[in-house]
């Protein structure tokens, strides 16, 4: 007796799974059939009892990858490293337009059985096919494996809720009465790395002072890695710029940081009691290279027809502070600490930029679109309102 499909069912069915954790894995073949590779979620361990240890994947039967698995024989099961992003999505197809080949996209060595295993994953089993089975759209492969790579460190990436993240390490509660005390009691918030800092701390203090016993998780980092921490579920809420936010997230305004120069405090452009893009044509100038700050600074210059003269760039904010202080050009900034001293200890001095069109760079405050946020995650949120009203 066979049964119908029933779309509900599997809709429900994919949504549910997308809350599953799963290591991203790239399957490699090679042999009679040719070189072939396909990035998969669906993998996992069978036995390591027996003559060999076991394992599965699970590859959708229109990927050529399947046939070839089948026609070589072996395959290699390449774990990824949560900086090995671009892999996964060379091997998904995402990258068609900027590689010839996806194989391209990083090194590769060669595994006993003759196919390829990333140079560097975190972990690469070399397998051989002992049986396959079509179960729906998907072949199931089950490989014994001949060898294992093993790296000397790094963590999983991770992917689960439709989006990349990355294992961190837990508190375990000592009883289960502090455990479902703790549940209760934790917040994760992501931040954009370079107004974190200045922001954060303070906020964390007055929070925690508001909630006694509140345990909040930080995550740091630029804004491709903090937007994906949201929509994966892996932060609550988050703090980025305005810029290019998917739909997926819902924002709210909290404030505006007016764009500045960064100049050495013996800068000859420091006589100066303001400046403008003008002024700024031609001259070194020390970029702030993450995303978007790197785009806000160079288009403030670009729009009003300004020669960009790009000396050093940094993905640090310290890093462009201090090549700044050493005189070797100036910067534009949104994010203002409160100390006009580098690293290294020289001076420092800001100077207001005046700019025909005003281009504030807004702090949102981002949750997932349609999730329910904890109690902690809304007492967040208000705070965060109030907070800013303050400031």
């Amino acid at each position: 007796m066979t049964h119908s499909p029933d779309a509900a069912l599997r809709d429900r069915f994919i949504g549910g799974m997308s809350h599953a954790a799963a290591t991203v894995n790239v399957v490699t073949t090679d042999g009679p059939a040719g070189r072939g590779g396909v990035t998969v979620s669906a993998m996992s361990s069978v036995s390591a009892d027996g003559p060999r240890p076991t394992l599965l994947v699970c590859v959708h039967h229109q990927s050529k990858v399947a046939q070839q698995i089948i026609d070589n024989g072996v395959f290699v099961v390449n774990i990824l490293k949560d900086d090995q992003a671009y892999i996964s999505d060379a091997f998904a197809g995402r990258f068609k337009d900027q590689l010839a080949d996806k194989f391209d996209c990083c090194d590769w060595e060669v595994m006993a059985s003759g196919a390829p295993r990333v140079r560097d994953p975190l972990v690469g089993f070399d397998c051989h096919v002992i049986s396959s089975e079509r179960v729906g759209t998907h072949h199931v492969f089950f490989g014994e494996v001949d060898d294992i790579f093993i790296a000397d460190g790094g963590s999983p990436l991770i992917y689960a809720r439709r989006s990349y993240g990355a294992a961190t390490r837990i508190e375990v509660p000592g009883s289960i009465a502090a455990g479902k005390e703790a549940e209760g009691q934790r917040l994760s918030v992501g931040c954009f790395h370079t107004f974190a800092p200045i922001l954060l701390p303070d906020m964390i203090r007055r929070m925690t002072a508001l909630q006694s016993g509140l345990k909040i998780d930080l995550i740091e980092g630029d804004q491709r890695r903090v937007q994906q921490a949201v929509m994966a579920g892996e932060a609550d809420l988050a703090l980025l710029y305005d810029y290019q936010l998917p739909d997926e997230l819902e924002a709210i305004a909290l404030t505006e940081l007016q764009p500045y120069v960064l100049l050495a405090h013996d800068h000859p452009l420091a006589e100066m009691h303001e400046l403008r893009p003008a002024d700024l044509s031609g001259q070194p100038m020390v970029l702030l290279g993450a995303t978007p700050s790197s785009d806000f600074a160079t288009s403030i210059m670009e729009n009003a027809g300004a020669d960009l003269n790009v000396a050093y760039r940094s993905a640090s904010f310290e890093m462009v502070r201090g090549l700044v202080g050493q005189g070797l050009g100036f910067t534009i900034l949104a994010t203002r600490p409160a100390s006009t001293v580098s690293y290294d200890g020289r001076l420092l001095v800001t100077r207001p930029l005046v700019v025909d069109t005003p281009r504030p760079s807004r702090v949102m405050l981002v949750s997932r679109k349609g999730a329910r946020l904890s109690p902690q995650a809304e007492r967040f949120r208000w705070f965060c309102k109030d907070f800013f009203d303050l400031h």
